[in-house]
């Protein structure tokens, strides 16, 4: 069910910096907010025709693919626009950026159970939709300008792309890692270490939680503590984590509980660090930060939808938890390589540099 929305996330993130670029980031970024309403929209209209299966499915993919649509064209312009209008503290403001967007993830199932136990559950996509379309309203008649101009020269071009590469291929490690925990992390404690369902449903939200705690709490000490180092050490945490998860034979649903709980935190602040970090080495465009979002969400794919197929051939889940260990181990290497390779000036910009706002 959830194929559409991937598939849309990743052709409306690259498709993004090209129809920045040539209708305005305010406008994308409309139209993201636009699909996200149409996406609420017909989630809560399928529940008019859920006697039609058939009908009724069709209406979800539907309404999945909006939703990437709208992730998609929205979360590279959020990030481009508070590159722009707090260029003095882009990794912290970025950190912030993406504590809300955690703390939404992790209120949104308190929500559901909230309306699913009053009996119309689809009363929280039309209200999201009415929030939505407020949304839209407000940010039409806001002056939301940003000069994310890029240099022509074709060798400044490549420069950046090959510069690019660390930044790519530490987002697409980071899905695979991050989608463990977000969507294998209930199987675990309910297979491997026989927990309970609200154990399991524990864990995920211990993850969710630490998440959101990390990029605030990372957030405050980045000023006293490099962002480079962070960014370099809390991979292992994820390491660490998995690795519990791998003994959890001789553990219990608490320590694996504890165990994705720190697996958020090594989470929190690896894909926010990579995209200020990229933003400030090569100069910040929507199409920078899209592509290194289409990237992610392919790491994400690989994760969420290959996972199943190797426990139908004898894989267990512990052991797919110990290769995604190695992942996380790999993910800090990159990251080791992506802040220390001397940066490229982009369009005449200083390293470092990012879009201003006028």
């Amino acid at each position: 069910m959830f194929v559409p929305q991937v598939v849309a996330v990743i052709a409306a993130s690259l498709l993004g910096g090209r129809l920045a670029s040539r209708f305005g980031l305010k406008r994308v970024f409309i139209a993201g907010l636009a699909a996200d309403l149409l996406s609420m929209l017909v989630l809560a209209a399928s529940s008019l025709v859920w006697h039609d299966r058939a009908t009724a499915y069709l209406a979800l993919l539907l309404a999945t693919a909006l939703l990437g649509v709208g992730f998609g064209l929205t979360v590279p312009a959020l990030n481009t626009f508070v590159s722009a209008f707090h260029a003095n503290s882009v990794d912290r403001s970025t950190l912030v950026l993406n504590a809300l967007l955690g703390l939404g993830t992790a209120l949104a199932p308190v929500f559901s159970a909230l309306f699913v136990g009053l009996g119309f559950w689809w009363g929280l996509p039309l209200l999201t939709a009415v929030l939505l379309l407020v949304l839209v309203v407000v940010a039409a008649r806001l002056p939301l300008r940003v000069d994310t101009s890029v240099t022509s020269d074709p060798g400044g071009r490549r420069a950046i792309l090959r510069r690019l590469w660390p930044y790519a291929i530490a987002a697409l490690l980071y899905g695979v890692v991050e989608t463990m925990s977000g969507n294998w992390s209930q199987l675990e404690i309910s297979s491997g270490l026989h927990g309970t369902a609200v154990q399991a449903s524990l864990a995920l939200t211990a993850f969710w939680a630490m998440v959101t705690f990390g990029r605030v709490a990372f957030a405050v000490i980045q000023s006293k503590v490099p962002g480079r180092w962070i960014y370099r050490v809390i991979p292992l945490l994820i390491a660490v984590a998995y690795l519990v998860v791998v003994l959890g034979a001789v553990g219990s649903p608490v320590v694996g509980i504890v165990a994705f709980g720190l697996a958020g935190l090594g989470c929190s602040a690896m894909l926010p660090f990579t995209l200020s970090f990229a933003e400030q080495d090569l100069g910040s465009t929507s199409a920078l930060t899209g592509r290194l979002i289409a990237v992610y969400q392919v790491g994400y794919g690989i994760a969420a939808f290959g996972v199943g197929p190797l426990m139908s051939g004898a894989v267990t889940i512990a052991i797919i938890f110990g290769a995604a260990g190695v992942v996380a181990i790999a993910l800090s290497a990159v990251a080791v390589v992506a802040t220390s390779v001397r940066s490229v000036t982009s369009g005449g910009r200083r390293p470092g540099s990012v879009p201003t706002a006028r």
